[in-house]
């Protein structure tokens, strides 16, 4: 029998919220002041479910979701952190505090991975700023109206849609533009609904995005994905919510409409996958026909423990959802804090990989999401005298490098793909074709299958 879950009301903390919170007032006068400076350079934002439900406040500042959650006082430079605790101490004019964090925030590296400067798309001459086309088979869609999260990671790698910077922004409510770019691109397959996050939205407007992609004239779009986080920060979303029925009918329109709709869900801890709710979350999406796909970054403070990952992938290949992407946190935002060296990743994805079976062992890592492509640390080996990594593109910019087997030197410190050096030639293979597209700029869509854009 089911446990019954009660409805809850969503209910969201901000900075300005932080007094509000009763467990926060038990931490030490320091910590709290540093969280409200690093949170004022940093997307800050909770809500009472995971506040009551997934943090141990008696393991707090070591709690996992409390480090996944609430900002850390080193996740800024202890410079960057003294100022901004000066400021906020002294409470500064706002225009002040805001001054400083944006000459934080420029040093971050917003964009990685050429998001802005080479994903972007193009049509009749026109970019289309909502949108990104960094592989030939899959455009993302950045809906206007899903651009924040029911809480925002400590980690993420897209921060800067959140702290108030419009030129930062992906957004785009153009649902036509999107459609008339897919029927011109027939090479397209995949489209992944991102943000922020697509299911912060209602469904009624979630449908106005989503509905227009099953007309016939899109059937070559046979995969609709939504990035989401909802099943472990809000999984009310689909169970108790007001329109959380409607959001399951719209998922049966799409499954009956003969598309494929993954749910690619963001599980970072196990404890994630504890409450019932979560567990009664996964099992509607799964009645409706869609599948849950379950992606996450290797998060130091937070998941760079074996034990972790293998009671994760148990839980979820359990509940019926599939280990899909072990990935490597991002060369952006906070980077220094969470970053975990790849070869110790590789170690701790190994380990993990060797304490399941056979049905949780369809994850993929770590897996580096560079400019170049989605790169995974496939392992170590030794040529002649020389231990080097074997690296390989699960997914790129140009298709023909896909599955291609390289290898990089072995550096311990290494922890992104512009850290390594190639073993036995002055370059990667595929860096001269980056620094031409570079140098034209050009939309990848544009090149990667040229034959195959109307």
């Amino acid at each position: 029998m089911r446990p019954l879950i009660e409805p809850r009301p969503f209910r969201p903390y901000h900075q300005r919220d932080l007094d509000k919170i009763p467990q926060f007032q038990k931490l030490s006068p320091e910590r709290r002041l540093a969280v409200r400076a690093v949170a004022s350079v940093l997307p800050f934002r909770v809500n009472a479910y995971v506040v009551d439900e997934l943090i141990d406040w008696d393991r707090v500042p070591d709690d996992p979701m409390f480090q996944l959650t609430f900002p850390q006082p080193d996740m800024l430079e202890p410079d960057d952190l003294e100022r901004m605790v000066a400021l906020i101490a002294r409470d500064a004019p706002q225009a002040e505090i805001a001054a400083a964090a944006r000459a934080i925030q420029g040093r971050l590296n917003p964009h990685p991975a050429g998001q802005r400067d080479l994903n972007v798309p193009r049509l009749d001459g026109m970019t289309l700023p909502g949108m990104q086309h960094k592989y030939r088979e899959t455009v993302l869609f950045f809906p206007q109206q899903g651009q924040t999260c029911h809480s925002y990671c400590t980690y993420c790698f897209r921060w800067a849609q959140f702290v108030g910077l419009e030129e930062l922004k992906f957004a785009s409510s153009q649902a036509e533009m999107l459609v008339e770019y897919l029927r011109r691109h027939p090479c397209v397959t995949d489209v992944l609904f991102t943000g922020g996050d697509p299911l912060v939205m209602r469904t009624e407007v979630l449908a106005r995005y989503v509905e227009p992609l099953l007309a016939p004239e899109l059937e070559h779009v046979s995969h609709i994905r939504l990035g989401t986080k909802a099943p472990a920060y809000w999984p009310h979303r689909f169970v108790t919510d007001r329109d959380a029925d409607d959001l399951l009918r719209l998922f049966e329109r799409v499954v009956a409409a003969g598309r494929h709709l993954a749910v690619m869900a963001h599980f970072s801890h196990p404890v994630e996958l504890s409450t019932p709710a979560a567990e009664e979350a996964i099992r509607r999406i799964r009645s409706t026909g869609a599948e849950v796909r379950c992606q996450a970054p290797l998060i130091r403070h937070v998941n760079d423990d074996p034990r972790a990952w293998a009671e994760m992938w148990r839980r979820q290949v359990r509940l019926g959802a599939i280990p899909y992407y072990f990935f490597v946190e991002r060369d952006t935002g906070p980077k220094r804090y969470f970053e975990v060296p790849l070869a110790r990743g590789l170690e701790i994805y190994q380990q993990a990989y060797r304490q399941v079976s056979g049905l949780c062992r369809t994850v993929r890592g770590p897996s580096m999401s560079a400019t170049p492509g989605k790169v995974q640390v496939v392992g170590t080996t030794f040529l002649g005298s020389q231990e080097v990594f074997v690296l390989r593109f699960l997914q790129a910019r140009d298709p023909a490098w896909v599955n291609r087997l390289f290898f990089a030197k072995m550096d311990r410190r290494a922890s992104w793909l512009d850290d390594l050096r190639p073993f036995g030639a002055p370059e990667f293979f595929f860096e001269r074709r980056m620094r031409e597209l570079k140098a034209g700029a050009r939309s990848p869509a544009m090149w990667a299958g040229e034959a195959e854009v109307a």
